[in-house]
């Protein structure tokens, strides 16, 4: 962690934390397409990650532990970032979906039900469904 990691609010250190995890998305097959990069930017700016902590994580992800929010529908929220970045450059490899799954057993999803999770998240992100549809549908494979 860097110096500058320390003056950081939780809420910052957080999201610096959901972005490495889609940033280790990104690049679970060894590369960043062009349209990987475009929603990683757009991300960096939702989340108020600046220039050089942008270019810190991308060089260095697995230097970031994944927080696992408090709330459910948080969970989902991130989950519904890490499925779009699956697609984000127009196709789901087996390499993002492995690391899809051991992303949702970090969120805190039950390990017995993270094969259904994962396959329903990629499934309603292919479809174009918006966070409130895929946040329903995700709630309702994963009855708890």
């Amino acid at each position: 962690m860097a110096l500058s990691d320390y003056n950081l609010s939780g809420e910052q250190k957080r999201n610096i934390a959901h972005f490495a995890s889609i940033v280790r998305l990104a690049l679970a097959d060894d590369m960043i397409t062009v349209g990987e990069e475009k929603l990683l930017k757009k991300l960096a700016k939702r989340f108020h990650i600046l220039d050089e902590k942008y270019k810190e994580v991308l060089e260095n992800p697995n230097d970031y532990s994944q927080v696992t929010p408090h709330g459910y529908d948080e969970r989902i929220e991130h989950l519904y970032d890490l499925a779009m970045m699956v697609f984000a450059d127009g196709e789901a490899s087996k390499e993002e979906a492995k690391v899809l799954k051991k992303i949702c057993i970090g969120l805190g999803f039950p390990l017995d039900n993270v094969e259904k999770i994962t396959n329903e998240a990629i499934h309603l992100i292919l479809n174009n469904n918006d966070l409130e549809d895929f946040s329903k549908a995700v709630k309702k494979v994963n009855r708890i």
